[in-house]
């Protein structure tokens, strides 16, 4: 196990302490945490790529720590109240799709395809939309939305991605 995947999954511990604190009244440390799980998903993907690292194992787990991370999120935006079920329940049925479509090809020894440009900003947008919705700011709900709008361009880019890898493979 090398450092960038012991980073990977220090951020699956980091999803129960986000849901102890936000559930709890702690938003501004909730947000903290949410805050380093970006951070470290940053430095894990840096130092995999600076030192030669990439395993397939941080392949698979990079993604599944950040979707169920904000799955965790979600949740707890919504139990909150801070979001509607319709948002949850379009965000959740992607990110399941997408789970269960990568482990589903990955057991059947395909290829899968690392992160794009596309997936970093996906990313961006829904921090900041968690960052507006957490700190109770104007504008978090559009942002929301249009996170979920570029995360279905994100997976239609990696299906195109996906299908052309595995063909000529």
């Amino acid at each position: 196990m090398n450092l960038p995947n012991l980073i990977t999954l220090s951020r699956f511990a980091l999803i129960p302490l986000f849901l102890f604190l936000y559930l709890d009244g702690h938003a501004l440390a909730a947000l903290g945490t949410v805050l380093l799980a970006g951070v470290s998903d940053i430095l894990d993907g840096y130092l995999a790529r600076r030192s030669g690292q990439i395993t397939v194992t941080g392949i698979m787990l990079d993604p599944l720590a950040d979707k169920l991370m904000m799955l965790a999120i979600v949740t707890a935006l919504l139990i909150g109240g801070q979001i509607p079920w319709g948002a949850v329940a379009i965000m959740a049925i992607r990110e399941v799709g997408m789970i269960g479509s990568a482990a589903y090809f990955h057991f059947r020894g395909m290829k899968t395809v690392p992160a794009n440009i596309f997936g970093k900003a996906t990313t961006v947008v829904y921090y900041v939309a968690i960052m507006l919705l957490m700190l109770d700011q104007p504008g978090g709900l559009e942002v929301l939305w249009c996170a979920i709008a570029l995360s279905f361009l994100t997976s239609a880019v990696y299906f195109m991605k996906f299908r052309s890898l595995n063909r000529t493979s």
